[in-house]
């Protein structure tokens, strides 16, 4: 991922879904129409029947989104709860393997690979790296083992969080003339991956976003104690005439609803604007480990499941 990506990757979403049937179809080609000219918005189906997702950079980029729905295109939509978009990573190289070995009445299934996992500086994404010699691993079956990786990174190994910023590499295996087959790598290299990645002190990232914040000078304190509350870090203050400018640091899920908040602490006369800044590690979330030396299963564990929805309704 580049930096470019990682500035325009979503960071919040909302469950959207029609409050008349007939509209379920009008409302896709609204959404595509949107997404076109904003590439920054991301559409995908919801666990729902007729529920959409939809994914943008901020809580205001979404209820902007929203409207435009039904100023535009006329469909009255029900909204949920915004939910903040957190990302895995790991912080140390470790490896492991995975073996896929299956025996049925036909032909066996059997896939060995070993891999090493390398954290890489924020915003760099993923990459993939083969360094199998001797045909251990042919070179038709390098390609599903990357699948097979990338495919496991999108639930993660803590809590179900695409995982970023990683280094895969593939250096070791062994294959069966007859059973090998691709499918059968591609679930060696997630269940490898999962493996490794439970021990390489995965962390939870979250998005934090910068606030800066105007307000008269009888306010500053009351402001500044707010964010404190929200976890927020003060990173800078400049005096104006009669008011403050006071330019923090928070997490996005500290500063869900934070506009009408702090109309209401400053009798109205504060305003606030809010972008994105980067993504940090989240405290206070668990890590897992441990020194197991590979995992050996006729198949990969699922994924844990995502938390859902509250329902809310964005009316006229």
């Amino acid at each position: 991922m580049s930096e470019s990506n990682a500035q325009s990757r979503p960071v919040i979403s909302v469950a959207v879904r029609p409050r008349a049937d007939d509209d379920r179809e009008n409302l896709q080609r609204a959404l595509s129409d949107l997404t076109r000219e904003d590439p920054t918005i991301r559409i995908a189906t919801g666990p729902t029947v007729g529920e959409t997702t939809i994914s943008g950079m901020g809580e205001l980029h979404l209820e902007i989104i929203c409207h435009r729905v039904w100023r535009e295109y006329g469909i009255q939509i029900e909204v949920g709860a915004p939910k903040v978009i957190y990302l895995e990573t790991i912080r140390k190289q470790t490896q492991a393997e995975g073996k896929y070995i299956r025996q049925t009445s036909g032909r066996g299934q059997y896939a060995h690979v070993k891999v090493r996992l390398e954290p890489l500086e924020p915003g760099s994404g993923y990459q993939f790296a083969d360094e199998i010699t001797d045909d251990i691993v042919p070179p038709e079956f390098v390609e599903p083992v990357n699948l097979g990786i990338q495919e496991a990174m999108k639930a993660g190994v803590l809590a179900g969080h695409e995982m970023v910023d990683l280094r895969a590499v593939l250096y070791d295996g062994s294959n069966h003339v007859e059973d090998s087959n691709k499918m059968a790598f591609m679930i060696a290299g997630s269940m490898a991956f999962k493996e490794a990645a439970r021990r390489a002190s995965p962390v939870t990232l979250e998005p934090v976003m910068l606030i800066e914040v105007s307000t008269p000078e009888e306010f500053a304190g009351t402001v500044m104690g707010d964010l404190s509350s929200r976890n927020g870090r003060i990173e800078g203050m400049e005096q104006h005439v009669g008011s403050q400018l006071i330019c923090a640091i928070a997490p996005l899920a500290e500063m869900i609803g934070y506009p009408k908040h702090l109309h209401a602490i400053t009798q109205g006369r504060a305003s606030c604007s809010m972008r994105f800044a980067r993504y940090e590690v989240a405290p206070h979330r668990g890590e897992s480990g441990g020194d197991e030396p590979g995992v050996t299963a006729n198949k990969p564990k699922s994924p844990k499941a995502g938390s859902g929805l509250a329902a809310a309704q964005l009316d006229e």
